[in-house]
């Protein structure tokens, strides 16, 4: 999904996951209106945001602790949220990191932790806001081929990196006045 600053790219994912509500309209998910609350917690277990700006999204002291916030949140036991914890890491090309202090991260390091934080909640959706804003060469290949290697997963995502986007989707949307457009 393309289109100009300002234009509600980001507002429309936070329509989708209940943090903002509409003025006017409706929201409709999973063939269910949504509109208090608790309509959201079915959405928020589905489908997995990651923020424009990945210390939105990290809070905890450990990149462990960050990571297997999402699993316990959704009622996972210890144990089973241990092995997500392993294999989230491992998928995402961050073994090693587990006891890091998150605060001390580098930035490309902290939007691969924050991308970790949403794929260990095994999503169905992923919703992704600049994934790859402001990162080098390297970290951005890494990213391309985690989505690339999982073609089970459905993903949105939000760039202005139209290379990127040609590598790992297989549409474009603009968002323009409002409305969205395949271009």
């Amino acid at each position: 999904l393309i289109g100009p600053n300002g234009s509600g790219k980001t507002t429309l994912f936070h329509l989708i996951m209940g943090l903002l509500r509409p003025i006017e309209g409706k929201i409709e998910i999973f063939r269910k209106e949504r509109k208090v609350e608790n309509d959201f917690v079915e959405v928020r277990e589905r489908i997995g945001l990651l923020f424009q700006d990945p210390d939105d999204q990290l809070f905890s002291p450990t990149v462990a602790e960050d990571i297997a916030f999402g699993p316990l949140n959704l009622r996972r036991n210890r144990k089973e949220t241990e092995k997500i914890l392993k294999e989230t890491l491992e998928t995402l090309g961050l073994a090693g990191f587990e006891d890091r202090i998150t605060y001390n991260l580098s930035y490309g390091e902290k939007r691969l932790v924050s991308l970790a934080t949403v794929w260990a909640m095994q999503p169905e959706v992923l919703l992704l806001d600049e994934p790859v804003i402001w990162l080098d060469e390297k970290t951005i290949k890494k990213i391309v081929q985690i989505l690339n290697s999982n073609s089970h997963l459905s993903y949105i995502i939000i760039s202005h990196d139209k290379i990127f986007l040609k590598k790992t989707t297989n549409y474009i949307y603009e968002m323009d006045n409002g409305k969205i457009n395949k271009i």
